[in-house]
């Protein structure tokens, strides 16, 4: 599990987060198809296998299932998990250096959050 990936991150876990975020938004909900991996590499210039690997995880994680000859398809529930999922590498790996960083420049919590909705 990574948390949503960033610009330094392996193509297939950039492309593994494009999907996540796809799914934690609704753009793809329990029992809809994923864009077919050929359809995918296409869209963001890679290649079929590092799209193929990011599938992969996702059904490895048990948030996808594969219908042969059909497609990849979301299950019921892989949004609620995959968000617990998230929020926890969250939590355990970006917060901390975020948390420093706000300390280190001595930035105030609640100004900040105050600010975010400006």
């Amino acid at each position: 599990m990574t948390a949503l990936s960033n610009e330094d991150s392996p193509v297939y876990i950039r492309l593994r987060a494009t999907i996540a975020a796809g799914i934690l938004r609704g753009d793809f909900r329990a029992g809809d198809q994923l864009p077919s991996v050929r359809a995918l590499a296409a869209e963001h210039g890679a290649n079929p296998l590092t799209v193929a690997k990011a599938y992969q995880s996702f059904q490895d994680d048990g948030y996808v299932e594969v219908r042969r000859g059909v497609g990849m398809f979301v299950l019921s529930g892989a949004g609620e998990r995959l968000r617990l999922a998230e929020r926890d590498a969250f939590v355990r790996n970006q917060w901390p250096r975020i948390r420093e960083h706000i300390d280190l420049l001595g930035l105030d919590l609640a100004d900040l959050m105050e600010g975010a909705g400006a």
